[in-house]
């Protein structure tokens, strides 16, 4: 009943926590993208010749010629009710066009993180494990040099080697986008999974090393702890020692690590998607913040920033089921 009472106090303050979160995001939403250099009327008549009433008039729509301390309340009155405004751009309510992009991003970057962090766990396990080895002195090498790589810069390199061709390389894979838009059925995964073959490959090169470098840290740490004596004093076979008691105690640096990858999941990768012309809400907030499309931009940094939250949430509240002794 004590440890049932002790974990409802700590996810209370957990919950709080993250409130006050979503709150400051809220206001940093509003402010932050008022700074940005650039006048979003002036972008949206780029080329067209427009007078100085018309300027006036969509600024009016628009809502900016009322004072910023108005424009803020009705901003977080309107947010709270989950209505994130209407895209200067594109004419449509800012929600809907985050749920038509949504699907690829969560498609696209979904695969990518659990394929680098399973990748990752295990190599960075088998690192620590035989440490200084031959094996583990190319994981980390190899490792160290990808997780410096920027993913942009990676991606144009796969786009030149794979996607165009070098040398006796032949193009292998498409240089962007999710379809070619001929195949069905069938035919339609195969294609989409074509286009999703060299920006997974990026996001998985770049997560995957963080990942392993983690786990190996916090597999190092726990290799000489007097338990782990214990268990091979028992007989216990050394994979077996390093799988049921050395790693479980080693997750929970890398446990926050996968949450907060699983909240990019909502993000996706935003050069990475501009690279390859992927149509998920990275492209989305790009082209936002080229105009910049307030609306836009705002609301897609909510969701970006509360998928973060509730990551980090989830991560908290996973802790003291993995060790007790976070709670106390």
């Amino acid at each position: 009943m004590t440890a049932a009472r002790g974990y409802l106090r700590y996810t209370a303050g957990k919950l709080g926590g993250a409130a006050v979160s979503l709150l400051a995001v809220l206001v940093t939403s509003f402010f932050l993208f008022r700074i940005i250099p650039g006048d979003p009327v002036k972008a949206l008549t780029h080329g067209t010749p427009t007078t100085a009433g018309q300027l006036a008039s969509l600024r009016r729509q628009f809502g900016l010629d009322e004072p910023l301390w108005r424009q803020f309340t009705e901003y977080c009155a309107k947010a709270l009710t989950g209505d994130l405004g209407i895209s200067y751009q594109f004419r449509a309510p800012v929600g809907e066009l985050i749920a038509e992009k949504a699907p690829a991003t969560l498609l696209l970057t979904g695969v990518a993180v659990l394929v680098y962090s399973a990748v990752g766990l295990w190599l960075g396990a088998r690192s620590a494990w035989r440490h200084g080895g031959l094996g583990d002195r190319i994981n980390t090498g190899v490792a160290l040099t990808l997780w410096s790589v920027p993913s942009f810069w990676l991606g144009l390199l796969l786009i030149i080697t794979f996607s165009v061709g070098v040398g006796p390389v032949p193009g292998l894979f498409p240089t962007g986008g999710m379809e070619s838009g001929d195949a069905t059925g069938l035919g339609y995964a195969v294609d989409v999974a074509h286009h999703m073959v060299l920006p997974v490959l990026t996001l998985v090169a770049v997560g995957y090393a963080q990942t392993l470098l983690v786990m190996r840290s916090s597999l190092l740490d726990e290799m000489g702890g007097d338990y782990l004596t214990t268990a091979r004093a028992k007989g216990l076979r050394d994979a077996v020692v390093r799988r049921r008691h050395a790693v479980p105690n080693a997750l929970l640096p890398t446990v926050t690590m996968i949450f907060i990858n699983l909240g990019h999941v909502a993000a996706g990768s935003i050069l990475v998607e501009t690279v390859f012309s992927w149509p998920g809400v990275g492209g989305l907030f790009y082209q936002a913040l080229s105009v910049p499309d307030l609306p836009l931009v705002q609301g897609l940094f909510m969701v970006f920033a509360g998928a973060m939250i509730l990551m980090n949430l989830l991560a908290d509240l996973v802790y003291p089921l993995l060790d007790p002794r976070v709670r106390r």
